[in-house]
């Protein structure tokens, strides 16, 4: 049964947007499941609800709903009439932590992979379909959130009225430098498998969110990629989403490392859900500078779902939608508002 915990009301930085916070009770274990609420305020439109799911390390506010001007994929659908919920899974941002994370990473295996994220999930969609008096609802997910999300709609086809899976794995071939076999996530003993040494959680530096987004923007000078108040604001989410961060030095900010065991086992061509069980309408949108997903995952399930077609955007990131507009955010969101309102 969930219970609703906390609703927060504030207004958002556009004048029409409203947002309100809430804790809800989790259905599977004694945890409190963060989501984001974020509408017009006296939304006449008629469409489903749409759920963002965020990736292995950046929670849900951090990654759709930043407080600066093209920082809010959040705020621009809701601009478009629709009527936005963002979650933050176990482990992650506003959400409740497993136990394992207030003691040393070593002494856990990893945290929050694919079941827990379904379960997450679950709780979430029902309660957003009672608030909206929905029957179904629909879902972006982003990175590893596509794949939660995808394994999720494969469980609860009733519930999925269209997905979105945006630079995420599937499974498709069994080669990625970086995630993959070879790479520090395989154990040296054991290959194929994933290196449980790792441990429950990571710690990740402002540092590290830049890493690779830096090296797939084809330009020397970063900032006329991405607006350097959207990579600020980015990184400041992000070490503010976690209570703990500022008590290292430098300052980290804790994520479960479950993502990256699922992200292994998809990289070395590891199904966990099979696309030809989906039966929504899907939308794959892949970036061609993405250093996450590979076209490969994304052309195998266009050409495995039932009805489903692909959006490739021209040396778009990883990150395209915290990108500069003509950078490809543009693309990205006219094509996810497109689908969204599209009769398919």
């Amino acid at each position: 049964m969930i219970i609703l915990l906390l609703i927060l009301p504030y207004t958002g930085s556009a004048s029409m947007i409203e947002k309100r916070d809430h804790l809800i009770g989790s259905c599977y274990l004694d945890e409190n499941i963060f989501i984001r609420e974020v509408k017009l305020k006296n939304n006449k439109h008629k469409q489903e609800p749409l759920l963002l799911v965020h990736g292995a390390r950046v929670p849900g506010t951090g990654s759709f709903d930043l407080p600066v001007q093209g920082g809010s994929l959040a705020e621009d659908l809701a601009q478009a009439g629709f009527d936005v919920y963002i979650i933050d899974l176990r482990g992650y941002g506003k959400s409740s932590r497993p136990k394992e994370m207030s003691r040393p990473a070593s002494e856990s295996k990893p945290l929050v992979r694919t079941p827990a994220a379904i379960d997450d999930l679950k709780c979430a969609v029902n309660q957003i379909l009672k608030w909206t008096d929905s029957q179904k609802i629909n879902i972006l997910g982003w990175a590893t959130g596509g794949h939660w999300a995808a394994a999720y709609a494969e469980q609860h086809n009733d519930s999925v009225n269209k997905l979105i899976i945006y630079n995420s794995l599937y499974g498709a071939v069994d080669d990625h430098k970086l995630l993959g076999k070879g790479s520090v996530f395989e154990d040296k003993l054991n290959p194929k498998q994933f290196s449980h040494s790792i441990g429950g959680y990571q710690l990740n530096t402002k540092e590290s969110l830049f890493q690779a987004w830096d090296l797939s923007i084809p330009l020397v000078e970063k900032d006329l990629w991405r607006d350097p108040l959207v990579a600020n604001a980015y990184a400041q989410e992000a070490m503010n989403s976690d209570p703990e961060s500022f008590s290292h030095t430098p300052p980290q900010f804790r994520s479960p490392t479950g993502a990256m065991a699922d992200s292994f086992e998809l990289a070395i061509g590891q199904k966990q859900w099979q696309a030809k069980h989906l039966l929504m309408p899907i939308l794959v949108i892949f970036s061609q500078n993405d250093f996450w997903s590979r076209k490969a995952d994304a052309l195998a399930i266009v050409n495995e779902a039932k009805q489903a077609h692909l959006v490739e955007i021209p040396d778009g990131t990883h990150f395209v939608h915290l990108d500069r507009a003509e950078k490809g955010r543009s693309l990205f969101v006219s094509s996810v508002v497109d689908f969204l309102n599209s009769d398919k």
